[in-house]
């Protein structure tokens, strides 16, 4: 999302700065493009120097497995939610990531990473804590409601006058709906990366050489994407420094990093326990959106977002309630057959 918020801040404009250029979505593909290349290119000297002797063979079926992640979980989900964004804003897409958690719960359950007993009350309450974060996503997908905060009357109405002639209200609403559609898919294949990272780091256990590949398969993916888009290769060129700055760090840090620190913490606590840290994204880029781009937010974003979270917090709670009784009746058997 780095290099995608980059650009709302050289428009002026948040969720109106498409209407200054139609095209204005293509450059953040090309962006993509370099972001996964730099991840890869900078983590082959650790991958080199850190894992040279400890790296464990890699085999056709890892390959294959890495390159399935990088279309769902790097290339087409990313693609998602710069779509979504195009349609919506910057605050509205991270309340969708909001429920990667309870999505990657229910992902998780048919590979038996995730077991549910609706025989007692933990089961039942991580099954509630599921719906309710999927009617916080249901109130996000076809509620908008009111601005409550963002931009002062003058601006609103600026901004208003400016998009009245181009876009007309019904189709404002299409495009939030449409935006909608694009950012839950890309929840989706946000959600899906959690899941394979524990078979990956069970049969493939290094974390830098994992990602490299994963970067180096997602960028070629990009690639061809990008040049079936748009063969304008003059929009390809980085132009000013706050461009160069924010595709290097968003293809060491947020590509390169980040997914190595997804991937141990997988191998670590497991999928669910991961995906939960995901919350953090929409607080850190609120605060970015209202106090250096002036984004807005509105009712059913607050709504949507208050039940994802509470629904989040019982299935978290249900979790954790299911593990302390396998910990217990584990120790009582234990504790009988030394007796």
């Amino acid at each position: 999302m780095e290099d995608c918020n980059s650009y709302q801040l050289r428009s002026g404009h948040n969720e109106f700065a498409y209407q200054k250029d139609s095209r204005w979505w293509h450059e953040p593909y090309s962006h993509h493009v370099y972001r996964q290349a730099i991840s890869a290119v900078s983590l082959a000297p650790v991958v080199y120097f850190w894992e040279r002797k400890t790296r464990s063979k890699l085999t056709a079926g890892v390959l294959c497995q890495l390159s399935l992640d990088a279309v769902t979980g790097a290339t087409l989900c990313l693609y998602s939610f710069l779509l979504g964004l195009e349609y919506t804003s910057s605050t509205f897409t991270c309340a969708f990531i909001n429920m990667v958690p309870a999505i990657t719960f229910t992902l998780a359950l048919p590979f038996g990473l995730e077991k549910v007993n609706l025989r007692n009350k933990a089961g039942v309450t991580k099954v509630i804590g599921t719906l309710v974060c999927i009617d916080g996503a249901v109130v996000l997908t076809l509620y908008k409601g009111k601005t409550l905060v963002g931009l002062d009357s003058g601006g609103a109405v600026h901004a208003e006058n400016y998009a009245d002639p181009m876009v007309s209200s019904k189709n404002k609403k299409e495009r939030w709906a449409i935006g909608s559609v694009f950012l839950a898919a890309g929840t989706v294949f946000l959600s899906s990366l959690f899941v394979p990272q524990t078979r990956i780091g069970t049969t493939y256990p290094c974390q830098y050489s994992s990602t490299a590949i994963l970067s180096f398969f997602s960028a070629i993916q990009s690639a061809i994407i990008s040049l079936i888009t748009e063969r304008d290769f003059t929009r390809w060129i980085l132009k000013g420094r706050l461009e160069l700055l924010s595709v290097a760090y968003s293809g060491m840090v947020g590509s390169g990093l980040c997914y190595v620190g997804l991937s141990w913490s997988v191998k670590q606590k497991g999928p669910v326990f991961t995906s939960t840290f995901t919350l953090l994204v929409q607080i850190f880029v609120a605060i970015f959106d209202f106090s250096i781009l002036h984004g807005q937010i509105y009712f059913g974003s607050v709504i949507g977002s208050i039940l994802v979270v509470i629904g989040l917090y019982i299935l978290l709670w249900g979790r954790n309630r299911e593990a302390e009784q396998t910990q217990q009746l584990k120790q009582t058997q234990i504790e009988e057959r030394s007796n």
